[in-house]
């Protein structure tokens, strides 16, 4: 198998590092910020010059905020907007990104094997147990989900582009630009609502809160959810980046 270039873009910022088999880092996690405008050529670029930063490696995994299938977005929710998260969408990356073959153009870029999933499905890749049904919801610009049945992932959800309450989807509702309006309290106080909420739709044996965010949550808050839930560390979002190999997801 050899090493893994795994890439974890945001919309604020893009993360990677190479791992080996173990899926330890073989070198420092490397960040840029998201740049805005994003279109698929220099989504591209970007990612080819953060890998080249980097030692070389066999294959790249890179997770990506938005629905794809088979690594063809269908829709992201960032990278369509002028200059950034909640900034007027623009129709031409709307046209640019809907049908991309990320999966290919990236694979070509970097000569090498590549996977590509939405980003919380590679973040659940590295927390997840293989028993049961986990559940994992990623907290940072807007709010990513995967869901993993037995270790083998399943069809992808945009559970974040569901409405919550009117003119909110849980991207807004739970995103980072609601959690600095908010306050770590009342925000933390609104993740468990939407915790409870989703509890009887999926019926989880283990559910995983992850991303930027998630170790923003107040503890009493977090400790009313219940056992069943976990706080897991962002790094997962790169770690997961050898295992979603295996994960049925190429």
């Amino acid at each position: 198998m050899g090493t893994t270039l795994a890439i974890d873009c945001g919309g604020g910022g893009i993360k990677a590092s190479v791992l080996d088999e173990a899926g330890t880092m073989r070198a420092r996690p490397l960040r840029v910020p998201t740049p805005y405008p994003f279109p698929p050529a220099l989504f591209v670029k970007t990612l080819v010059e953060l890998g080249g930063q980097l030692p070389t490696a066999d294959r790249v995994t890179v997770g990506m905020p938005g629905m794809l299938r088979h690594g063809v977005v269908v829709a992201t929710p960032h990278y369509v907007t002028r200059s950034g998260p909640r900034t007027r969408v623009d129709p031409d990356l709307v046209t640019q990104w809907t049908g991309f073959d990320a999966c290919s153009a990236l694979s070509t870029a970097f000569g090498l094997p590549a996977l590509v999933l939405n980003d919380a499905e590679v973040h659940g890749a590295g927390v997840v147990a293989g028993t049961g049904l986990e559940l994992v919801l990623t907290l940072g610009t807007g709010l990513g989900c995967a869901v993993f049945d037995g270790g083998r992932l399943a069809p992808h959800l945009e559970l974040s582009q569901a409405p919550v309450r009117w003119r909110m989807s849980y991207d807004t509702y739970v995103g980072e630009h609601e959690r600095r309006r908010l306050g770590d309290g009342f925000w933390s106080r609104r993740v468990r609502g939407v915790v409870e909420g989703l509890r009887p739709v999926f019926l989880w044996d283990r559910l995983y809160l992850g991303g930027g965010n998630a170790r923003l949550l107040r503890p009493e808050q977090l400790a009313r959810m219940g056992d069943d839930v976990v706080v897991v560390p962002n790094t997962a979002g790169i770690v997961g980046g050898v295992r979603a190999w295996a994960m049925g997801a190429a």
